[in-house]
């Protein structure tokens, strides 16, 4: 009940004009998004790659639906790589294709990307595409397939869902490519139908998944904060002899940061995906329905802040 709540105030645009102006929710917000500017994003890349941490860079905002809107995310973020580059920063970036007008047209979307990607090309960088709900998936795969990845298979890679029942498939089709994958487990509400609604084979399906891209895929990204499962990572590259450097942890920004500095003392490539923009309020709850135990955390940071200004 809590998580379908989560998800559902996290498409209130009246909810979300409300939150934006509260300065409490924002210093909360803070904890999970880097900040509204790309110099506040610079900021937070900084400080992880001091403690020895890459990140993924993401400028939230997706759904556009008018072609001006879309042009302008491109720009941001050809911005955004000209700014990792002349600030010698140890990371990516991460976008949607929606962000970048694929409810407006496809071919608006993939001269969008295309911008995108022979900038990243031209900076030997790399650009992450995220998946969305379950809408998007076949038009966001076919378009990875067949319309990008031919031109950059070194810089453009695809995020996989492992709660979508579809999605073991899917992480063979893109071993079968050779396209660099990041599993995660999924944060959009849906139904049964086309989704696991048991964590438990949400888990089984990640593992499984996690697995094949570890032996057969390229690099795969491994976004998980959950322990059994990074145990599991561990205890697989070992037995097969998979050495470090052929996979990366990924987490989210603000999220385990004591589990991603123990990673990285233990040698492990750890990745901190960074999200910053105006839009933070849908990315919020959609976190906050992810994990319950984020709300309990922000909970706590309430009660602090009220008794600071008692």
């Amino acid at each position: 009940m809590l998580r379908k709540t989560l998800l559902y105030l996290s498409n209130q645009q009246k909810v979300f004009t409300f939150v934006r102006r509260n300065g409490l929710a924002r210093r909360m917000a803070s904890r999970f998004v880097a900040g509204e500017t790309i110099e506040e994003a610079m900021t937070a890349v900084r400080a992880l790659n001091a403690r020895g941490i890459t990140a993924s860079l993401d400028l939230l905002g997706e759904s556009v639906h008018r072609e001006e809107e879309a042009r302008a995310t491109a720009q941001s973020y050809l911005d955004l790589l000209d700014r990792i580059q002349s600030q010698k920063l140890d990371a990516n970036v991460s976008l949607k294709l929606t962000a970048m007008g694929l409810d407006v047209s496809e071919d608006l979307c993939v001269a969008n990307m295309q911008m995108v990607l022979d900038r990243a090309r031209d900076y030997g960088s790399f650009v992450r595409i995220d998946m969305e709900s379950s809408a998007y998936t076949e038009r966001t795969l076919h378009m990875f397939e067949h319309r990008l990845y031919p031109s950059y298979p070194k810089h453009v890679g695809i995020v996989l869902q492992s709660y979508l029942r579809r999605t073991y498939a899917d992480v063979e089709m893109a071993n079968r490519l050779h396209a660099r994958v990041r599993i995660c487990k999924g944060a959009y509400q849906e139904p049964a139908s086309v989704a696991f609604p048991d964590k438990r084979d949400v888990d089984e399906q990640y593992i499984r998944s996690m697995h094949s891209l570890m032996s057969d895929g390229n690099y795969p990204g491994i976004a998980t904060h959950d322990e059994r499962i990074i145990a599991d990572a561990k205890r697989f590259a070992a037995e097969r002899k998979i050495a470090t450097d052929r996979y990366e942890f990924q987490m989210l920004y603000g999220v385990r940061r004591d589990l991603q500095e123990q990673l990285v003392r233990e040698g492990y490539r750890m990745r901190v995906y960074v999200p910053f923009g105006t839009q933070w309020y849908p990315y919020l709850m959609r976190r906050l329905a992810e994990r319950p135990a984020n709300v309990a955390f922000m909970t706590g940071n309430v009660v602090k802040e009220m008794l600071r200004g008692r």
